[in-house]
């Protein structure tokens, strides 16, 4: 049954990767792929009832994921309706690709420890949306946004899922795992950074930004400002309730809500619904959502089947070096949602065999939260990404994941030689 079960992921895995060429959308396959591991998993389950509380026991994990990425992105969709983009780009006087690369790179890098990679990744590809005219740029652009967006989550407890748990359940300290994995995670960004900036030398763009006739540069202002403080308030939230991140999004978009109703109350009807938070429901890329609910029921179906535990027993026995262990992890955080694997890792590793801030445990928060951009699905910011923009998955495999193993590489190097340091 495991066998099957695994044979199905990667049946469902090649569809994803192949949509293009076969014509069947990546959200139906991996609808499918999740919907079929579940009902292998429940038709060979002796107790069928606890089947189904694992099912909704991780429905609850998964809908957070997905209730956090909707209001996101209906934050994003409310600013972008209101050409609160063109505020910001209005601002950038330079023509240069390869100089806007940089800016781009190095503030997804630093807004993502802020926020969090996701956010980050869905904001800053929607604002090279309106920066950028040619798809070829756009895409190479979100290529790198999501490997800087994974970077600097990597580094801050608030920035990448996998981190918050290390940090939540006592492996790590906030300040000894920032200050511990800030340089590594520079480099993770900084090698493809600097190797993809160099494809654009010389090369000029021209704005796509328009702005729009039915609100004024005060409420465009107006918005953006609030858009923004109010993305910068879910970890406050966050941080201050104990409240998962998604009830800190709600809230956002609640507020938000009533905000644009009241400023757009004198409005004529055709305007005001433009303008509305459901007409920016109705503009947000469903699929993609959709998409995330096959990939992530799919794994949690490995999950619920042991697969990811035995794995991990399996990288123990046979490789037994910590490093190694880590790294292999990283990179198959790539191919599976690097939550669960850092969940097994935590159940196999005790506090007593590993204590608090032992390195392996800031290396395991740098392997599994920047190994996943090697692979446009291997993270919830790729997948972001990937849906914004439309990102073919060969093209990413063929143009990008060569450059963020290269970072990923710098990064553990990079960390190897601060330990012998002691630095």
């Amino acid at each position: 049954m495991i066998t099957a079960v695994i044979l199905l992921f990667i049946i469902g895995y090649l569809f994803i990767a192949f949509e293009h060429t076969i014509h069947i959308n990546k959200a139906a396959s991996a609808l499918i792929t999740g919907v079929l591991c579940w009902t292998l998993y429940i038709l060979y389950a002796p107790n069928k009832e606890e089947t189904v509380e694992h099912l909704t026991h991780h429905l609850g994990d998964i809908s957070s994921i997905l209730f956090f990425l909707l209001g996101a992105m209906t934050i994003v969709e409310l600013i972008d309706t209101h050409a609160g983009f063109s505020v910001i780009t209005d601002k950038i006087k330079t023509r240069s690709i390869y100089r806007l690369l940089w800016i781009v790179g190095l503030v997804t890098f630093i807004l993502s420890a802020l926020l969090d990679n996701l956010t980050t990744a869905i904001v800053m590809t929607s604002l090279c949306g309106k920066l950028l005219s040619k798809k070829e740029d756009r895409i190479w652009f979100a290529g790198v946004i999501v490997i800087a967006a994974n970077a600097g989550g990597a580094f801050s407890p608030l920035g990448d899922v996998t981190t918050t748990m290390l940090w939540i359940g006592g492996q790590i300290s906030a300040i000894k795992v920032i200050t511990t994995l800030l340089l590594p995670s520079i480099f993770v960004t900084l090698v493809p950074l600097a190797l993809v900036s160099h494809r654009f030398k010389k090369q000029q763009f021209t704005f796509a930004s328009k702005v729009s006739a039915d609100v004024s540069r005060g409420e465009s202002l107006a918005v953006l400002i609030l858009g923004v403080i109010l993305l910068l308030f879910v970890p406050v939230f966050k941080t201050i309730t104990h409240l998962p991140p998604f009830m800190g999004v709600l809230l956002a978009v609640g507020i938000f809500w009533v905000f644009t109703s009241i400023i757009h109350r004198t409005k004529v009807s055709e305007r005001k619904e433009r303008l509305s938070v459901t007409h920016a429901l109705q503009k947000i890329d469903s699929p993609s959502i959709l998409f995330f609910l096959g990939i992530l029921l799919a794994v949690s179906a490995l999950q619920s089947f042991g697969i990811l535990k035995q794995l991990a027993s399996i990288l123990t026995d046979t490789i037994g070096n910590d490093y190694l262990i880590g790294t292999a992890l990283g990179l198959i955080s790539a191919l599976v949602d690097n939550v669960p694997l850092v969940a097994a890792a935590q159940g196999m590793y005790t506090l007593e065999q590993y204590p608090p801030d032992h390195p392996f445990w800031h290396f395991l928060a740098l392997s599994t939260g920047t190994g996943g951009s090697a692979i446009i699905i291997g993270s919830a910011a790729g997948v972001a990404a990937m849906g914004i923009e439309n990102i073919n998955f060969i093209w990413y495999l063929k143009k990008i994941s060569w450059l963020a193993l290269l970072g990923f590489v710098a990064g553990i190097l990079v960390f190897l030689l601060q330990e012998s340091m002691h630095f």
